[in-house]
């Protein structure tokens, strides 16, 4: 009976076998698995059936369940028997540490082993390594997958140039494909060759649709999803040259055809954030979602992602979300602790909430920890305390950069903060050190020898300048005279001595004006006529034309007669008669004529009877026969004008009478009225 029963086992296995072998032929993995299961229900421990059974897992995408099969059995599917599926399940699972070890660990290196050892290396971005595997899988196969490991290899060679900015060798590869057009394009755009760059990606797309319309079941919509990845290329040299509004439009057209690849969404979508910068945050919130996706950290390499960390704590800092800023700072500084920029960022939110203090004393600390650094944070560190109004600590804190201080750009911004501080003392120091260093430096690049460079002449130069507005004629006269044996053939300069010599020593200046090149030597050939009459000129020279006999005669004559300057006449009244003599008072003002009268207020005979009773009316004076000329003058009255004029004697020269004027005077009462100011 055993004998029989194993016998029917053994039919039953073969059947079963032969139904793995025909799914297997047909690609329908999923009917094969059930088959092999069946064979291990029988036996268990059968080598063949469980590596099948792991090969029908990984087709059908089921790599944990085949690496949890190999890990089962790790006393029958040995590392020489099962390495290459389970370093690939680790690979496709992300473990790619993992990967490596199984890789390394296998006894033989099998061709499918070498390819992916290649592909492990560049996800784990060494890219030496990885350009040397590509290399040899080159070299020793021949088979139909050459054109996807020339493909790869370029890949490397753009990944060196894009992320080490290394100068990529001329592979000689044929860019037959539009992928080899797409890393062409890659490696230029990490050389700075942006408009080479741009015409390999348009190459690219050609060549992409070409491929692509061959085949008749290819839509116009998966072509547009497979060219994303070229156009966000071409976005990005857009971007990168400056032409942002193409950039942002070109970002969005892909974004809207909703790609499967979670890493190029994620860096569109981070590029969009980089052009909004502080504005149109809303925009850049929805924008940062896409960064968040499920499976980018692996899509992208590292500089990629730190790039992507970097613009979120940015923009939590431009939506003043402090906290936040300063957790995702901390965090990137934990995980790069020499990179700059968190502590920048940190620096920046310390700022924005006006405690510029801590600011600079973060700075100072990672200054401190990080000298190769020192320069960068040093610059950042001045810079604050220029805007808190610190110009001379800020000054202090430049000097202290030794790689810099001798630096054209350097010594031009501290004597100028000098200069705005008034301290003339340091900044005529600045120029001495930088002038001294250029000496010193040019003395051990010669062997002794004292040739000047272009930038230490330059730089005693603007001493010399500099001391000269400044009152240091001495000093500029030293600086002058260095430079003048320097080229004695400068007149430039030898001009500018003899120049500051006439303020100190003017018989000095005189012997120095001697060396000064003649007025015949120093002509210049220049049309005068085309000169004068060239567009912008400030005086053009008129035309002579024939004068007659009268107009040369008056010419000849005023000669030396300066010409007199005609003046205008004076605008007439309207009203103006030439027969009336004018008013010789007209120039005073009318309160002040001998003939007014006050102002009035209605006809005089509407003023009679008014008042209380038993008083007079102004004018009743002048009424009273009495009260003329001849008859003697009567004691004025408390109050009246009379008691006005008596007090003041001498008439003021305002008040005086033109010549011409009427001898009398007639006086004016003061009305008196209640609740008004007297007058006369």
């Amino acid at each position: 009976k055993m004998a029989a029963a194993t016998a029917g086992g053994a039919g039953a296995a073969a059947a079963l076998w032969s139904e793995v072998n025909r799914c297997g032929q047909n690609g329908d993995f999923a009917r094969a698995l059930k088959s092999v299961n069946k064979i291990l229900q029988i036996s268990k421990d059968d080598v063949t059936a469980l590596q099948c059974k792991v090969v029908c897992l990984i087709q059908n995408g089921n790599f944990k369940e085949a690496l949890s099969v190999i890990n089962t059995h790790t006393k029958v599917l040995t590392s020489d028997v099962i390495a290459f599926e389970k370093a690939y399940c680790e690979y496709r699972l992300n473990r790619i540490e993992n990967a490596l070890k199984t890789i390394q660990s296998a006894s033989q290196q099998t061709d499918k082993l070498k390819e992916l050892y290649g592909q492990v290396l560049y996800r784990l971005e060494r890219y030496d390594d990885c350009l040397a595997a590509y290399r040899d899988l080159i070299r020793n196969s021949q088979d139909e997958y050459e054109e996807e490991r020339k493909t790869n290899l370029s890949a490397v060679v753009a990944a060196q140039s894009t992320w080490e900015k290394v100068m990529p060798e001329d592979l000689g590869l044929r860019e037959a494909t539009y992928e080899l057009c797409y890393n062409s394009a890659c490696a230029l755009i990490g050389q700075g060759k942006l408009n080479e760059a741009m015409k390999k990606l348009q190459k690219a797309e050609e060549l992409c649709r070409q491929s692509l319309s061959e085949d008749s079941d290819v839509t116009e919509e998966d072509i547009e999803a497979e060219l994303a990845i070229i156009h966000g290329q071409m976005a990005y040299i857009m971007q990168l040259q400056g032409r942002t509004e193409d950039a942002l439009q070109l970002y969005n057209q892909i974004i809207k055809l909703k790609p499967t690849d979670v890493g190029l969404l994620a860096v569109i979508a981070n590029n969009i954030i980089t052009i909004n910068k502080d504005q149109n945050v809303f925009d850049s919130k929805k924008k940062v979602k896409l960064t968040n996706a499920e499976g980018v950290e692996h899509k992208l390499s590292k500089k990629q992602l730190q790039a992507i960390e970097f613009n979120k704590a940015l923009l939590a800092m431009y939506t003043n979300q402090a906290d936040q800023c300063r957790k995702l700072s901390a965090s990137l500084q934990s995980q790069s602790p020499e990179h700059l920029l968190p502590v920048l960022i940190q620096a920046a939110q310390l700022c924005r909430e006006k405690q510029h203090a801590k600011a600079v004393a973060l700075l100072q600390d990672f200054a401190d920890q990080h000298p190769a650094s020192a320069a960068e944070i040093k610059l950042t560190m001045a810079q604050l305390k220029i805007a808190q109004g610190s110009v001379t600590k800020a000054c202090m804190i430049l000097r202290s950069i030794e790689e810099l201080q001798h630096k054209p750009g350097m010594v031009s911004a501290l004597v100028t903060m000098y200069s705005h501080e008034e301290d003339i003392d340091s900044a005529i120091e600045v120029f001495t050190q930088a002038i001294q260093w250029y000496q010193q430096f040019q003395a051990s690049q010669t062997r002794g020898a004292n040739p000047k460079s272009p930038v230490h002449l330059s730089l005693v130069r603007e001493a010399a300048n500099f001391k000269l507005k400044h009152g240091r004629k001495k000093e500029a006269i030293s600086d002058l005279e260095e430079l003048w044996k320097q080229n004695p053939k400068d007149v430039h300069t030898l001009a500018q001595l003899i120049s500051a010599y006439s303020l100190v020593d003017p018989e000095k200046a005189k012997v120095l004006s001697k060396h000064l090149p003649s007025s015949d030597t120093m002509s210049l050939k220049v049309d005068v006529d085309a000169l004068e009459n060239s567009h912008g000129a400030s005086y053009v020279r008129k035309k002579a034309g024939k004068l007659t006999g009268d107009n040369q005669q008056k010419e000849q004559g005023q000669g030396d007669v300066k010409k007199k300057k005609k003046k205008k006449k004076g605008k007439l009244p309207k009203n103006y008669d030439p027969k009336v003599t004018p008013d010789p008072e007209r120039w005073l003002p009318m309160r002040e004529r001998s003939y007014y009268r006050g102002r009035k207020k209605g006809k005089k005979k509407d003023q009679v009877g008014k008042g209380t009773q038993g008083s007079t009316t102004a004018g009743s004076s002048e009424l009273d026969a009495s009260r003329t000329a001849s008859s003697p003058p009567t004691s004025p009255r408390p109050g009246s004008a009379a008691a006005v004029s008596a007090t003041s004697n001498v008439i003021p020269p305002r008040h005086q009478k033109p010549a011409g004027a009427p001898a009398t005077k007639k006086k004016q009462q003061q009305k008196k009225k209640k609740g008004a100011k007297g007058g006369w």
